[in-house]
């Protein structure tokens, strides 16, 4: 079975730094292009930067400049670097995947993705 498990998170004052992970687990990440979304309560999930079937990354412009995605093949892993936090940051963060071909628009990856990590919350404090 495929999964995908998330490490990283937590709280920090506005201007800070946060690291998230994603391993997938049971296959290879070169496989997939993987996406990070975030959610904040009652909200919908929104997708902010994901890596296409080139692996050319792709941003929103709500983290444009902030955020930095990544993808390590040898630990079958995608990483997302946080800086300059923000508290509008604040949320729970998923990690997303799907087979290539995929689609990604303005740093969301598009599709009907069934494979998503458990999540992470990241708190930014002002």
């Amino acid at each position: 079975e495929v999964q995908l498990v998330q490490s990283g998170g937590g709280s920090v004052q506005a201007g800070g730094s946060l690291n998230l992970s994603c391993v997938v687990s049971g296959d290879t990440v070169n496989r997939y292009c993987l996406g990070w979304f975030r959610q904040v309560a009652d909200k919908t999930r929104e997708g902010f930067t994901a890596l296409r079937s080139n692996g050319e990354a792709s941003y929103g412009d709500s983290v444009k400049g902030r955020f930095i995605i990544s993808q390590d093949n040898d630990k079958n892993t995608v990483y997302l670097q946080m800086s300059n936090l923000k508290p509008e940051d604040s949320a729970m963060y998923y990690c997303a995947a799907d087979t290539h071909p995929c689609t990604v628009y303005k740093g969301t990856l598009k599709g009907s993705l069934k494979l998503w990590g458990q999540g992470a919350l990241v708190t930014v404090s002002s």
